[in-house]
């Protein structure tokens, strides 16, 4: 198997976030996969290589990348060193870095012989907030031919209570624990007027009605973080969505970090499984 990793810069920013590219070549042009990691998460996170390796065996081209404002850095990939970044981040910024990344796929920008890949057979894929902000840059880019969601937020605004907002205009940040580095991770209002400013950009439910493409939902019935009732709200706007619950699953699908088992989780072997048929039938 092949393994690159690239360094590109965000749109507006030049800040660097890292993606990588894993294939098995064979002189076969290959579908794409790009991925998208959630809230408090990188590239590198749990199982997420062991997952990439699992599809790209069975026949893609998979490429990861780090949201640029996630707070890791090429230079500590697994490691949130720079939280004023991740205070900084916001819905725009993330659509965009996964912009620059399609477009780095589709302009044959990611070194890769033409013989190998085939960037007009893209999928996007993305667990939780990151699955949300895939199905809004499905719902925009008409070169993502393919979608995939884990555990996928339905409403970007869903976790803001009124009462969350009021303090945090009136603070200009909230603090987020990290249960697992127990960090207190910033975020800074400028996200909510992020928000307010692009409202109809970011509201799944309206955007959903602009999409067009083979779109497969997985979740887990014992999902603590997303409720897998987030199925039936994106089912409710877009009916020919395929949904597949994973009974027992949680947010993570059995992952965890770090990840040094040898097996995948069964729950994330259903992940897999499911996705790929998804896209050979599609």
């Amino acid at each position: 198997m092949i393994k690159k990793e690239l360094i590109l810069n965000s749109k507006h920013h030049q800040r660097p976030f890292a993606i990588d590219v894993r294939y098995i070549p064979n002189n076969v042009q290959k579908p794409v996969i790009l991925f998208v990691h959630g809230f408090k998460g990188f590239k590198d996170a749990m199982h997420f290589n062991a997952i990439a390796d699992e599809i790209a065996e069975a026949g893609y081209v998979y490429v990861k990348m780090n949201l640029s404002h996630n707070g890791v850095t090429p230079d500590h990939p697994q490691e949130f060193v720079d939280l004023e970044a991740f205070g900084k981040n916001n819905f725009s910024i993330e659509l965009d870095d996964i912009e620059v990344v399609i477009d780095h796929i589709c302009n044959h920008k990611l070194d890769l012989p033409s013989n190998e890949i085939d960037p007009s057979q893209l999928c996007l894929a993305g667990h939780s907030r990151g699955g949300a902000v895939s199905i809004l840059k499905a719902c925009e880019d008409k070169r993502v031919k393919r979608l995939v969601t884990w555990a996928a937020v339905a409403d970007l605004e869903a976790f803001w209570s009124a009462d969350f907002v009021k303090e945090w205009k009136e603070e200009g940040v909230q603090y987020i624990k990290n249960a697992r580095t127990l960090q207190d991770m910033p975020l800074y209002y400028q996200m909510v007027e992020d928000f307010e400013k692009n409202s109809q950009r970011f509201r799944i439910s309206g955007q959903l009605s602009k999409l067009n493409i083979p779109f497969l939902a997985i979740h887990g019935t014992d999902d603590e973080t997303v409720p897998v009732e987030a199925l039936l709200l994106l089912k409710g706007v877009y009916p020919s969505m395929e949904t597949h619950r994973i009974n027992g699953a949680n947010h993570t699908f059995g992952g965890k970090h770090p990840w040094s088992e040898p097996e995948l989780p069964e729950f994330t072997k259903v992940l897999v499984s499911k996705m790929i048929d998804f896209l050979k039938r599609h």
